[in-house]
């Protein structure tokens, strides 16, 4: 064991033991009914075949906390190579460490994992693909390289056993949030460990430990040296997570939000409007939270990426703009587009590279908010302006601002939401359309493309899968 292994005295008292802690199924409440049976098949298989095989992370979390877990990960002692040769409907991704995803039907993947000595962000070379024999690992190697302790148990298939290395356990029945090894160092390898720190505390309503806290705090600043996609990403998992207020709480108690926002600090510290300020941004996120926590029960939430950071900057933007109070006739439209479009780029954009589209579409929502502001009779809008292109998006983004601000009740909530399509007799449920502008959540059009594997119309379709 290296130096990150150096925690408390838990962590210390685990590592020594080489064993860990292992609960029974009478001393933890994860049933196995409670896990999707596309996990079950590949950690079946996965034994039938002589592997190990494990349930991982969030998963093992969210089952012992009583929540829906949202993926079912896997980790298992067999190799790339020979995972993709048992499940022949799956491919390989990754490019440092190689990870295996199977594929079933409903659009459903399940991601398999070969078990790993250490995390590719604590490598002194990050870029650096490493040998085989520093890649893969043991059990309590793979626990070890995790980023937070909630985050590094086992649920182990054939005994339905728990497995800590970590003292998870104990974190997750005192509500505790703690970065596996020395919360310094980690956080300094991967200065993104914070935003993941914060997030599952806010998720969870955890408090964050004394030592990872103090981490966070002295090295918020080096949040500028991670890329700007896994920051991005990382932001819109907070944003789309249900938690957005919470999250924002602890990122503005941190200085995390200072950190990755730093043209709100004159608003925020300013004595007259500070609180006003604060209070409206985090009164939006409660708003944005209430569509996802709502809307979930109904479908599948379509907030494009462009919405969800204008609703971030929009305190923001309506001081900077005085966007209700705007005069928009003739060029003066195009000169508040421009200008606004100007300082995005500026201040937002560019830190975390964002898509000229997502640019132009944040510039429309704010640009139009004094022409629905102005024309708003009634709960009704006059005909010209429902004809408008900009017309659905701005009346979304102005109905959930008007509910945060004014405690309006949105008059449908069914706007922000995609239904689930019912699947015919005997099939299984199709996969949503696309909510966001991300590649991945795009259908495509054609012929099937890459290394998807095919479905047949037969019962149990995916080629290569034996039926039973």
């Amino acid at each position: 064991m290296n130096s990150t292994t150096e925690n408390d005295s838990q962590l210390t008292k685990a590592s020594k033991g080489n064993q860990g802690v292992v609960l029974s199924p009478e001393d933890h409440p994860i049933l196995e009914k409670d896990i999707e049976s596309e996990a079950l098949k590949v950690l079946y298989r996965l034994r039938d075949a002589g592997y190990s095989g494990y349930l991982v992370g969030g998963g093992v979390r969210d089952l012992y906390l009583g929540n829906k877990p949202k993926d079912f990960d896997i980790s298992t002692n067999a190799r790339p190579g020979q995972l993709r040769k048992l499940f022949r409907n799956s491919r390989t991704i990754g490019r440092r460490f190689r990870l295996v995803q199977v594929f079933f039907r409903g659009n459903k993947i399940i991601e398999v994992s070969t078990l790993r000595s250490q995390s590719e962000f604590d490598s002194d070379e990050p870029d650096k693909v490493l040998p085989t024999n520093n890649t893969f690992g043991t059990l309590e190697e793979d626990a070890f390289r995790r980023d937070l302790t909630i985050n590094s148990l086992f649920y182990e298939i054939e005994n339905k056993t728990v497995i800590d290395y970590v003292g998870g356990v104990q974190d997750l029945t005192d509500g505790i949030i703690r970065i596996v090894g020395e919360p310094e160092q980690r956080i300094i390898r991967d200065p993104v460990r914070i935003l993941r720190a914060i997030r599952h505390a806010a998720r969870n309503g955890f408090a964050i430990e004394e030592k990872t806290l103090e981490a966070i705090r002295k090295h918020v600043d080096k949040l500028d040296l991670c890329p700007t996609s896994r920051v991005r990403d990382e932001l819109l998992k907070d944003l789309r997570g249900g938690a957005s207020k919470a999250w924002a709480k602890l990122a503005l108690q941190t200085g995390v939000f200072s950190a990755l926002f730093p043209f709100y600090n004159e608003l925020c510290n300013d004595e007259t409007q500070g609180k006003a300020v604060q209070g409206e941004l985090l009164a939006i996120l409660g708003a944005l939270d209430t569509v996802y926590c709502q809307g979930k029960e109904k479908g599948r939430v379509l907030l494009e990426d462009a919405m969800l950071f204008a609703f971030l900057l929009f305190p923001w933007a309506l001081r900077r703009f005085d966007l209700l109070n705007q005069e928009l006739k003739g060029p003066g439209y195009h000169r508040l587009s421009k200008a606004i479009r100007g300082e995005l780029d500026q201040f937002f954009a560019r830190r975390l590279n964002l898509k000229r589209a997502i640019k132009d579409k944040m510039t429309t929502l704010f640009v139009n908010m004094s022409s629905l502001e102005k024309n708003r009779k009634n709960d009704n809008w006059p005909a010209w302006l429902r004809k408008k292109s900009y017309f659905p998006d701005c009346s979304r983004f102005y109905a959930l601002y008007k509910e945060a601000i004014e405690g309006e009740v949105l008059t449908d909530l069914n706007q922000f939401i995609e239904e689930t399509p019912r699947a015919a007799s005997g099939a299984q449920p199709l996969p949503a359309a696309a909510a966001n502008n991300t590649t991945a959540d795009k259908p495509r059009r054609g012929g099937r493309r890459g290394n998807n594997p095919a479905f047949s119309s037969e019962k149990h379709g995916v080629f290569g899968l034996r039926k039973g």
